[in-house]
């Protein structure tokens, strides 16, 4: 009879149920059935994100034209933070791409499995582009409208131009056809990738910022209006970075004269 440790290992080895598993069902020692419930749920969890991941290929495919058309998604990152940049992110993925399984939402996702997705999302994709819109166009024209047009930014600084653009929740001024999709980074495979580029790439630049201003502490909350972060604009002021059209950070302005 197999020890236990050495059928736990097998488990935790194997990819799909295999004939050798029968004798394991009946096994029963209560270290065995723990070990097989384990690798039971972990069968189930990878057929659900297969299934996820098939879902959200089918429903960008569902907007191609043609067969051999190319959809761009597109996404945003920091449109609520009082610090740092809006960044947008335009991605174009082969059709069906089977390679970026587990691909979501950034806001889904640790840090270090957007990090992780990062060079896949590069490597994998047909063109990709990232757009930084810095602070003071978002006080000269407003949020939503620095937004909208990082994201036009990103989708003509594509290499390639797409067939059809699919954006998250934001109808943009351009020429090609598009489609605005609710939640979009939870049901597109383009856009889930857009925004790990976008979100990613946004950290980065806070973790930059936070070397120059340390007693904000960027590199922990990313410009957001924190405790922390709103103690540190008492004591310290906005800097260049921040948006003086956002409160508290505007009435500290008028306040000061």
């Amino acid at each position: 009879m197999r020890t236990i440790k050495e059928i736990t290992a097998s488990l935790k080895a194997a990819e799909n149920i295999e004939p050798w598993m029968e004798e394991i069902k009946q096994d029963e020692r209560t270290a065995v059935q723990k070990a097989w419930v384990q690798f039971q749920k972990r069968l189930e969890k990878k057929r659900e994100i297969l299934e996820e991941h098939r879902k959200k290929m089918a429903f960008d495919a569902s907007f191609l034209p043609h067969i051999e058309a190319l959809v761009a998604g597109v996404d945003e990152a920091g449109r609520g933070p009082l610090a740092g940049p809006v960044v947008t992110a335009a991605v174009i993925l082969p059709n069906y791409c089977e390679a970026l399984l587990g691909i979501n939402d950034s806001k889904q996702l640790s840090k270090e499995m957007r990090q992780g997705y990062v060079e896949q999302i590069k490597e994998q994709a047909v063109a990709y582009a990232i757009h930084f819109q810095p602070p003071e166009v978002i006080d000269t024209i407003n949020i939503y409208e620095a937004t909208k047009q990082s994201m036009v930014e990103s989708i003509t600084s594509l290499q390639i131009e797409p067939d059809v653009v699919i954006a998250d929740a934001m109808s943009l001024p351009i020429a090609l056809p598009q489609h605005s999709i609710i939640k979009g980074d939870a049901k597109s495979l383009a856009i889930a990738a857009a925004s790990i580029l976008a979100k990613t790439a946004r950290d980065e630049y806070m973790e930059m910022l936070h070397d120059q201003y340390p007693q904000y502490g960027f590199h922990q909350h990313a410009g957001y209006g924190t405790k922390q972060h709103l103690e540190a604009l008492k004591q310290f002021g906005p800097t260049v970075h921040h948006r003086k059209s956002f409160e508290p950070i505007k009435t500290m302005i008028h306040q000061k004269g």
